[in-house]
């Protein structure tokens, strides 16, 4: 079985959510910007990576929303002759600076601020509800309701 570990950020400001378009191998869908470990990376170190090679913004990651794992199996699979496992670290996030831009080169083909009553429309992986859910679970200043 191959394994890949990648890391994803949250960032949703003025009621939008920050948002990449995957476009890799006959299939896209909108996702949060993220991508894989490379190396002997921190998955902190990852998603902030990920973020501006992916958005040109520089981020900073606020929390740990939840971890997310899946099986791909070979069938399903474009490349690779193994079931895939994936395990998907999902951060909460904001932006610290940069500016808006679509990656060249790289998985992605364009980087938006999609306002969030929008999100259910939009063709998107299945990541993208995952974490949505995971962020809606987590107040903003990591304090819990009072019961």
């Amino acid at each position: 079985m191959d394994i890949r570990i990648a890391a994803y950020g949250v960032i949703i400001r003025d009621g939008e959510i920050l948002l990449s378009h995957w476009n890799e191998h006959g299939r896209s869908g909108w996702t949060l910007p993220g991508g894989g470990i490379e190396g002997a990376e921190h998955p902190v170190e990852a998603a902030v990576r990920e973020i501006r090679e992916e958005t040109g913004h520089e981020a900073s990651v606020d929390r740990l929303l939840g971890i997310d794992t899946m099986v791909i199996p070979e069938a399903k699979r474009r490349t690779g002759s193994a079931p895939l496992y994936a395990m998907r670290v999902i951060y909460r996030a904001h932006v610290t600076g940069g500016e808006l831009r679509n990656e060249i080169g790289g998985s992605s083909d364009e980087a938006r601020w999609v306002p969030l009553d929008e999100v259910p429309a939009l063709h998107r992986v299945s990541l993208l509800g995952i974490a949505l859910r995971l962020n809606a679970a987590e107040p903003e200043d990591g304090v819990p309701p009072a019961a």
